[in-house]
């Protein structure tokens, strides 16, 4: 049901407006800029703009968490939810034996040619991982790697990570970025 507000002589309906700024938000998450909604949508880009500022719960640095094999991957994704990581990729040994098997040698490369590009657009990428595999995505990613070791490779069976750990390393990358986001704020002032 509808709620109808009225203000003066206007009738406003609230789910339009509701509707209207889910079809902003739905473009900008697909990467279109504020200003192509703006256009697309015919409205100022400076509304779009307050309109995220309201919204933001978050701003600055990006993180992803990729590793394997996790023994208690159920345990690290809880902490990924919690502490609103933007990207995860884990699995446990069996997941990532069935991930290789399951593709042609053409379907493997694209796939982690496309996760590369993927992980490339984070600032900061937590590499659960074998001492090899760590060195590899330091190699690939031009963003900061934080590595958390599972043993050398190869790696066989699952490896348990510690949740607090991770927790900290997560804690660690927001109190940075919010650290960075308040000296850029002072710079402005």
């Amino acid at each position: 049901m509808d709620t109808l507000i009225r203000i003066g002589d206007k009738l406003i309906s609230r789910s339009k407006i509701i509707g209207e700024l889910d079809r902003i938000l739905e473009l900008r998450a697909t990467g279109l800029s504020q200003q192509e909604v703006a256009k697309r949508l015919s409205l100022d880009r400076a509304f779009i703009s307050r309109l995220e500022g309201l919204g933001e719960i978050r701003q600055g640095c990006r993180v992803a968490v990729i590793g394997f094999p996790i023994a208690n991957k159920d345990e690290l994704e809880a902490v990924i939810q919690e502490m609103a990581v933007d990207f995860s990729f884990i699995m446990t040994d069996e997941e990532r034996w069935r991930f290789v098997k399951n593709k042609t040698g053409p379907e493997l490369l694209n796939t982690i040619m496309e996760l590369i590009m993927k992980l490339r657009t984070f600032d900061v990428v937590v590499m659960i991982g074998s001492d090899l595999r760590i060195k590899i995505a330091q190699a690939l990613l031009d963003k900061e790697v934080i590595p958390l070791y599972l043993g050398e490779s190869p790696i066989a069976g699952d490896k348990r990570v510690e949740p607090e750990m991770l927790r900290q390393i997560l804690q660690a990358c927001r109190q940075r970025s919010v650290s960075m986001n308040a000296g850029k704020r002072g710079n402005r002032d």
